[in-house]
């Protein structure tokens, strides 16, 4: 799934983390990183943050209740 205008990136990641599955970041280059790893969120962060929103990312969840979640942020911020 895409998301758009995340602004929140604190809340961003709460929701990642209360995920029960795994949360993927799809780079450009086609590569998957873990999302609920600390790292990953800084590393992937480092690259594509700036202005303090992040514009558009490609996110792959696999469980339908982490879907809803990270639709639901999308949604209601």
């Amino acid at each position: 799934m895409k998301v758009q205008n995340i602004t929140d990136i604190d809340k961003f990641f709460q929701v990642v983390d209360s995920c029960k599955g795994k949360v993927e970041l799809v780079t450009g280059e086609g590569d998957r990183l873990n999302l609920k790893s600390k790292l990953s969120q800084y590393v992937s962060m480092a690259n594509i943050f700036s202005n303090g929103e992040i514009p558009e990312l490609e996110i792959i969840a696999y469980e339908k209740e982490d879907i809803d979640k990270l639709v639901a942020f999308m949604i209601n911020g």
